[in-house]
């Protein structure tokens, strides 16, 4: 009777066993088939794909870069550091509008003329003891390249164009521009003050999605309301692109003789919109030329599905690299599947 019991008890225990242990069993085969499978690769947009070299520049420095996905399309050492001159501005507007209120009203001292008449640099044709809101100075920053208007700016909201440096130079370190560096306010010559084409590229994207800069840079003139607090002024974009390239929407001139002539170009076209950089190029009017050039080439690069490395060669939980085909051209970089730079649009602090 004793063994009876136990054997009904033991075929009990082995049918428990089974019903517990089978989900468990199946798990583990789920698990050890999954691990030795290939990870089903991301469904991902088709997106403009270089399949040749880019076209030849002047610029001894040039990028472009797909704003739409964070994609590299052409980089010509885009990551050397240079002198960048008044696409310096791009960081000074950034930093302000991050920094200011836009209403405040601004003295420009006499440090700000005396910018310019020391360094016959570009002016907004501002005045000692002139006020003018911020908005307006920031027209007058990126439209005329004023470093009088930079030099106001950095006094009205750090005290002093060193103390405005300093908050750069922080913002760049936040945004992981760890090959950028700020001498100055306005781009004139200054040591310890450079960046890449290729930071340069991804700040003017990060700084395209404030909508105030976006509008500034692509207005054409601007003037501002009379005021009893200032004379009167017109300011005139000195980015020849916004009259000669359609689709053309920014972004920053620049030129000293030490960094050469400098563009920093935004145009959008058939539901694209492309970001490029020229540094150092030969003539004034060459880094127009270059400019349309790439964006010719960037819009007309065909619409491709990124290919996805063998997910044997990726970590499963992490996928960070998309790449396609370059071609024969030395100069086309993959197309990269992560942003650079650390640069988070979504999260900037600007005005709305």
């Amino acid at each position: 009777m004793v063994k009876r019991r136990l054997f009904w008890l033991s075929l009990m225990l082995l049918a428990l066993g089974a019903i517990f242990l089978a989900p468990l069993l199946g798990l583990v085969r789920v698990r050890f088939a999954w691990a030795g499978e290939p990870a089903i690769p991301p469904v991902s947009a088709p997106v403009l794909t270089p399949q040749v070299s880019p076209p030849s520049v002047s610029a001894a420095s040039a990028f472009l870069l797909d704003a739409d996905s964070g994609n590299t399309l052409a980089d010509i050492n885009g990551e050397q550091e240079r002198t960048m001159a008044s696409t310096t501005k791009i960081m000074t507007a950034l930093v302000a509008l991050q920094r200011g209120q836009l209403d405040q009203l601004i003295t420009v001292h006499e440090d700000a003329i005396q910018e310019v008449e020391q360094n016959d640099g570009s002016n907004a044709s501002l005045k000692v003891n002139e006020q003018l809101t911020l908005r307006d100075l920031l027209y007058a920053l990126l439209l005329p390249s004023g470093d009088d208007a930079a030099v106001a700016i950095a006094d009205g909201l750090a005290g002093s164009p060193a103390g405005f440096v300093q908050l750069m130079n922080q913002e760049a370190l936040q945004l992981h521009l760890t090959h950028t560096h700020y001498g100055n306010v306005d781009g004139l010559f200054s040591d310890n003050h450079y960046t890449t084409a290729h930071e340069l590229a991804f700040l003017a994207r990060y700084a395209l999605r404030m909508p105030l800069f976006a509008q500034i840079v692509q207005t054409r003139t601007y003037q501002p309301l009379p005021a009893d607090t200032h004379q009167a002024h017109r300011w005139v974009n000195t980015n020849n692109l916004l009259w000669t390239y359609a689709g053309a929407t920014g972004v920053k001139t620049g030129y000293t003789g030490d960094a050469g002539p400098c563009l920093v170009f935004s145009a959008t076209r058939g539901g694209h919109h492309l970001i490029g950089v020229v540094l150092n190029t030969s003539t004034d009017a060459s880094r127009f030329s270059d400019a349309q050039k790439l964006l010719d080439w960037g819009f007309g690069l065909p619409i491709r599905q990124p290919r996805v490395r063998p997910s044997h060669l990726l970590p499963i939980r992490n996928v960070l690299f998309q790449a396609v085909p370059t071609g024969n051209g030395s100069n086309v970089s993959h197309t990269r599947g992560k942003e650079g730079c650390g640069l988070d649009p979504e999260n900037w602090r600007g005005e709305t």
